[in-house]
């Protein structure tokens, strides 16, 4: 028998330091999932933001304001592409040195980049190498987004009480709209207190080393969860470890494929909802962004609701059920979503509440529908990359599509996008049998 390394010593080390009796309620799991899932959505957000507000003046002002923000865009879409990267990476990781080690790499890489894009030195600066670094520091990001996968969300729907699916799976998704009310309120502060000179100086660095401190927190919260004796040992009952690539992509390539593309209507909405409207009125309506700042702060809290809803609705009729009616139900709100934006500040205010009330139904259940599609031996694997490449195929270059497709065509454009997204996610529910009765 081989010689335990030196980081599964530390890890069993650190259960025993932190041992404790009882069976372990899916609402403690719980609180571990809110608390990464936050910290992961907070720093999706602040980087959202700044790529509308800070990055096309900052990294890119040789070019219009439209320009930059596409640039901006682009770079925001690497985190997406290097995320199933830094997952294959880190599964390796955790099959050989343990997941609280993995989770500790993951912690010092996602900090690191994060800080890092606080002392970006601008275009005047560093010239082009201001855009490399940026990129640099943004796959940074994806490839340790892809490392903290810690297996908490699977452990969660596993030990979920048969009559409450649908419940517990709404709970990783509260950490969207959390994120998004936390993020935008740090800016709009900054925004409204500051000269527009300091804030494109030094008050936007603020929110990503707050961005910085909720990750360690949130990561030392969650590492000592998985090092427990108790986690420990159930994660091994469940079976919830890393298994071959090679064997989970042969054996569950449809589930995979299908995962990915399920989870679309609510992907695409979540970006018309959040970042794509921002730079709509950045840059085509001359309106105060810390007002539509405000205005998203609104639809968060409705997203939360709407997220709790879900859980709720679903354990009586049915996740599949659900996710079908809020496509369908996205579908239509397609068709009148752009009048709304484009309708002055009423309209505005109609769209964001109406998008997150359909974005928080559908998104409350579409983990839930990603991680019944696996057998226990192949969850913990299986449940990181479809998760993995549903972000990129629904979410990564959405922001950019989604502006590129309404500057040239009109709103009405993005409106179809959206409906491409709700035509996606019935047509792979549809397919999928096997889905359907696991989820219903």
């Amino acid at each position: 028998m081989n010689a335990p390394t030196a980081s599964q010593v530390a890890e069993r080390d650190a259960r025993a330091i932190n041992a404790r009796h009882g069976d372990i309620a899916p609402s403690e799991i719980a609180i571990g999932v809110v608390i990464g899932r936050t910290s992961e959505f907070f720093d999706f957000f602040v980087y959202a933001i700044a790529s509308v507000l800070v990055f096309p003046t900052l990294v890119f002002p040789y070019v219009d304001r439209l320009t930059g923000t596409v640039y901006s865009f682009a770079i925001f879409a690497l985190a997406f592409v290097a995320r199933p990267i830094g997952s294959l990476i880190f599964l390796g990781i955790d099959a050989v040195l343990g997941r609280g080690t993995k989770l500790t790499i993951a912690l010092f890489l996602l900090g690191g980049s994060t800080a890092a894009v606080a002392f970006l030195p601008g275009y005047d600066t560093i010239g082009i190498w201001s855009a490399v670094l940026l990129a640099a520091f943004r796959i940074g990001q994806g490839i340790a987004l892809g490392g903290q996968w810690d297996g908490l969300s699977s452990l969660l729907a596993l030990n979920a009480p048969e009559n409450k699916r649908g419940w517990y799976a709404m709970i990783p998704q509260l950490g969207a709209p959390l994120g998004l009310i936390v993020a935008s309120g740090l800016f709009a502060f900054f925004i409204t207190t500051l000269s527009p000179a300091d804030f494109l100086d030094w008050g936007w660095r603020y929110p990503f080393f707050v961005a910085f401190a909720i990750n360690v927190v949130a990561l030392f919260a969650r590492l000592r969860m998985v090092s427990t004796p108790d986690y420990a040992a159930l994660f091994e009952s469940r079976e919830l470890q890393p298994s071959r690539l090679i064997d989970t992509v042969r054996s569950d390539w449809r589930n995979i494929v299908i995962g990915a593309f399920a989870p679309l209507a609510s992907f695409a909405l979540f970006h018309m909802v959040t970042v794509f409207p921002l730079s709509w009125i950045v840059l085509f309506t001359g309106e105060s962004a810390a007002r539509f700042l405000g205005i998203e702060i609104v639809g968060g809290v409705v997203g939360t609701i709407a997220v709790v809803a879900s859980g709720l609705i679903a354990d009586r009729v049915g996740r599949r059920y659900l996710l079908g009616v809020s496509a369908a139900g996205i579908a239509v709100f397609s068709g009148f979503a752009p009048q709304l934006l484009d309708g002055g500040a009423v309209g505005e205010v109609v769209f964001m509440v109406v998008g997150f009330t359909l974005m928080g139904l559908a998104f409350g259940q579409s983990s839930g529908a990603v991680a019944a599609n696996f057998g226990s031996s192949r969850r913990y694997t299986g449940a990181a990359l479809t998760s993995d490449l549903a972000w990129l195929v629904g979410a990564g270059f959405a922001p950019l599509v989604g502006l590129v497709l309404a500057s040239r065509f009109g709103l009405v454009a993005a409106g179809a996008y959206l409906l491409s997204g709700a035509i996606g996610t019935l047509i792979a529910l549809g397919i999928n049998k096997e889905l359907a009765h696991r989820i219903s």
